[in-house]
């Protein structure tokens, strides 16, 4: 199978059984978004949506998040991994969002990765959710994923690697949409220890599959 049409049963694949894949986070808008990728991070979805409704509630905007203190903001997040540095983070992001864009999250990923816990990969995720933007974020499942399957090479070692391949392969239109295809096939099927081989539809497709049954 060549790449070009491992790429399109994917894409067949996830257009018939995953047409409108998004984001497990809730969020209203761009700044609650911004708020749950930041905790987000070596957490679970499920955990951080349990914990944003009382953020919310207490700091609805960047205006009062900015303005937050420390000891009241990390009680509200201590269930949270790293629950230190993303307070300090998340209180960083606010005032800088206030400083230097008017309280409102900025849609360029240059502009997102100048706020304080705020990477590439979460730029990726803000820019390709809330605008549609041909932007891949790399997490754990799209690097596994992505080279279980064999949409990237295994000599892509890095996820700016995979990245690339990954936007050079899929369509444009279809990079925000895939993003969540990978993350959700990741989460529950293509598991890390114990994939579910016998239960996916991409048998066909995928290189080890074929080279393990």
């Amino acid at each position: 199978m060549t790449i070009k049409e491992r790429y399109k049963a994917v894409i067949d694949y996830f257009t018939e059984f995953a047409p409108n894949a998004e984001t497990e986070l809730l969020y209203d808008n761009p700044y609650q978004l911004l708020v749950a990728v930041i905790l987000s991070a070596q957490c679970t979805d499920k955990r951080v949506n349990l914990t944003t409704p009382s953020i919310f509630e207490t700091y609805p905007d960047a205006e009062s998040m900015s303005k937050a203190r420390f000891e009241e903001l990390f009680p509200l997040i201590k269930s949270i991994s790293y629950p230190n540095n993303k307070t300090k983070h998340l209180i960083g992001m606010a005032q800088k969002l206030m400083n230097e864009f008017g309280g409102e999250v900025p849609l360029t990923v240059d502009e997102l990765v100048t706020l304080p816990g705020v990477g590439r990969k979460t730029a990726n995720v803000i820019t390709s959710v809330i605008d549609a933007q041909p932007n891949m974020a790399v997490d754990t499942h799209v690097f596994r994923v992505s080279k279980r399957i064999g949409l990237v090479k295994q000599t892509a070692t890095t996820p700016l690697a995979v990245e690339k391949e990954l936007i050079k392969h899929f369509p444009t239109e279809l990079v925000h949409k895939a993003h969540h295809w990978l993350i959700l096939h990741g989460r529950y099927t293509c598991l890390a220890r114990s994939p579910k081989c016998r239960e996916c539809g991409l048998q066909q497709a995928c290189r080890y599959f074929q080279k393990n049954n």
